[in-house]
């Protein structure tokens, strides 16, 4: 039985060959569709790669064909709406329609399940208000520094070119520019298409220093200044390591370093760039803090600070109490969950290293107050916002604004068809193959992502209103309320353990981060015994 497709295939072929010869030639025709199926079946049967081939010649292709089809049925005949991974069609539909302006707008009452674990609520109060949400910004900029910036609650993520093609990066830029919120610029370097629409930056430096780096790799001090000092980057991000995949650096093989993304990361044309998983412009806390303040002044004063992931929490407490002993502070840090995305990572990583963001902002934060230095740093998050309750829930447990990715590039047109890493994005976004980037029309697509946070941002408006507050920096934890199970409800304050101000230096004992706290050394990453 397991050769009979290949037996027919023989059989209406011979058959067809006989019936043409004495009959009629049309019976020839057949042979068009049979013949490469002959070959097919042969090839099978010869092969050495695949097993199913050679026990199933022609028909173990047809289990191919649906597996290869099975992720296009799944998505837009038999998904649910509240299913799909890592964001739901609802989610994604959300964002699609606020970036194209529809009004999102649900009838006949929620579909989600009230009373399932994780579902969130925040309360409302009865004397509902009517906040501003062009008044939605914080400040960013401690003491030393000479710039500071405002910045809106909702910005984009660090997205590099290379990783997006150079359309997506002028839509996205563009979009900023229309509406007054950040642009991070991955660690990729400050391209010219980064600049093209005069959008605010935030240029992301990671340990390769592309844009800033000397011939073999290090910091390079003069060429940062010249392109920090750039008007359009307001503030300097250094990327310790990002959610997706912490503690990995990075290959760009040879063949995709194109003559313009050598000219924009600093490198050489057709040849391998590594970024190794860990900076060489230092190696202790102590001297990462004073690196951050030569970055300040090389920049002319604009705020600094830098991204991570949370790990080893004795680590982040040296950097704590590196701030406490060389009186230096970022201006800010911003916290990426492990759930965040990427182009491209190991999936061991992706799916088992790394804090997710909420865990690791609550230690964040709770690290700043306990040793007295939060009214000092600002916070920003990243990793699947997409909506106003994912901003305000964040907010709620600390953090002073969001940045997103993945929620952006949907404002472009994204499908989620996950081959960002393939350079064969459906919709030009993930690519840098000009055919496929031609299908992006910046002048287009720009405004979708403008529309997106407009939207969103007001969306977060009356969210904040229905809780009687009159801005989204008055949301805490005791506002945030989640179901633990069936019939247990817990605020957030009940669920995650927050401590007093300055507890970690007058009675660290009394915390829990007692242990970490004595591990934690200013001038060593590596624990104390």
């Amino acid at each position: 039985m397991r050769y009979l497709p290949l037996v027919l295939i023989f059989l209406g072929a011979l058959a067809c060959a006989v019936l043409g010869w004495l009959l009629s030639p049309h019976w020839l025709w057949p042979l068009i569709a049979l013949g490469p199926l002959m070959i097919l079946g042969l090839w099978d049967l010869l092969q050495r790669d695949h097993s199913l081939l050679r026990l199933y010649p022609v028909s173990a292709h047809i289990r191919w064909f649906f597996e290869w089809l099975r992720p296009y049925l799944r998505e837009y005949l038999f998904i649910a709406d509240d299913e799909g991974r890592p964001f739901s069609h609802d989610e994604r539909a959300l964002v699609y329609q606020r970036s194209k302006n529809i009004e999102a707008l649900q009838a006949f009452g929620t579909k989600m399940d009230l009373y399932s674990p994780s579902y969130e609520w925040i309360n409302h109060a009865i004397n509902a208000k009517h906040p501003d949400p062009d008044c939605f910004r914080v400040n960013i900029g401690g003491e030393a520094c000479k710039k500071p910036y405002r910045a809106s609650l909702l910005n984009i993520s660090a997205m590099s070119f290379g990783s997006l093609g150079a359309h997506a990066i002028e839509a996205l830029n563009l979009g900023a520019k229309m509406g007054g919120f950040y642009h991070d610029t991955g660690e990729g370097g400050l391209s010219p298409y980064h600049q093209k629409h005069g959008g605010d930056l935030v240029w992301e430096i990671g340990t390769g220093y592309f844009g800033c780096r000397t011939k073999d790799g290090h910091f390079d001090p003069h060429a940062f200044a010249k392109k920090a000092q750039n008007d359009q980057v307001k503030m300097i991000e250094v990327k310790l390591n990002q959610g997706a995949k912490p503690g990995h650096g990075g290959v760009l093989p040879g063949p995709k370093v194109t003559p313009e993304i050598a000219q924009t990361r600093g490198v050489e044309p057709w040849k391998e760039v590594i970024s190794p998983p860990s900076h060489t412009a230092f190696d202790t806390p102590k001297s990462m803090m004073h690196w951050l303040t030569q970055l300040r002044d090389l920049s002319g004063g604009k705020p600094v600070g830098f991204k991570m992931c949370l790990g080893h929490r004795w680590e982040f407490l040296a950097l704590t109490k590196a701030m406490l002993e060389t009186g230096i502070t970022p201006d800010f840090i911003v916290v990426d969950g492990a759930e965040g995305g990427t182009g491209a990572a190991p999936i061991e990583l992706s799916d088992h290293v790394g804090t997710p963001l909420r865990e690791g902002l609550v230690f964040v934060v709770n690290a700043l107050i306990g040793t007295g230095l939060r009214d000092k740093i600002r916070i920003g998050v990243a990793g699947k916002i997409t909506n106003g309750h994912m901003m305000a829930a964040n907010l709620a447990l600390g953090a002073d604004w969001c940045n997103a990715a993945r929620g952006f590039m949907f404002s472009l047109g994204c499908v989620q068809t996950r081959k960002c890493h393939t350079d064969r994005c459906p919709t030009g976004i993930a690519t840098q193959n000009h055919w496929r980037q031609a299908g992006l029309v910046v002048a287009h697509k720009g405004p979708r992502c403008y529309q997106f946070h407009k939207n969103t941002i007001h969306a977060l408006a009356h969210y904040v209103a229905s809780a009687g507050l009159d801005h989204p920096s008055q949301l805490r934890p005791h506002h945030l309320r989640v179901r633990v199970s069936e019939n247990l409800v817990n605020s957030a304050d009940k669920i995650y353990d927050f401590i007093a101000p300055n507890s970690l230096l007058d009675a660290p004992k009394d915390t829990p981060y007692a242990r970490w706290w004595s591990m934690a050394d200013a001038n060593s990453f590596a624990p104390r015994c």
